[in-house]
């Protein structure tokens, strides 16, 4: 009997622990609900470096995209291509910095 008890108890700790690794990854996976997030999901390193040097960077070249679009909207106008300069020199950068989440690669938008 005593055979019997120590061999369903090295059994069951032995169970327990080979499961604890999914455990561990069930637990850190993101459930925010957000689906683009989730599947991401940027660690604390991402975070910090995209709050300190992407979003600068990202706001910057919105600014200077602004000025050259400015710049360029006689030319742009007389090609008929306003819409397309605005896209590419304003809006996509300036989406990128303000409306994605924070450490994530690329903005949920895919209406361009």
């Amino acid at each position: 009997m005593k055979l019997f008890r120590s061999t369903a108890a090295a059994l069951a700790l032995t169970t327990g622990l080979l499961a604890l690794p999914a455990h561990a990854e069930a637990a850190q996976q993101n459930t925010s609900g957000d689906p683009l997030y989730t599947a991401n999901a940027p660690g604390a390193f991402s975070m910090l470096g995209d709050l300190l040097i992407a979003r600068p960077l990202l706001i910057g070249a919105t600014a200077i995209g602004a000025v050259a679009f400015v710049v360029s909207l006689p030319f742009t106008a007389l090609g008929g291509n306003i819409d397309e300069s605005a896209e590419a020199l304003v809006l996509e950068p300036g989406r990128e910095a303000f409306a994605r989440c924070l450490g994530c690669t690329s903005s949920a938008d895919s209406s361009h």
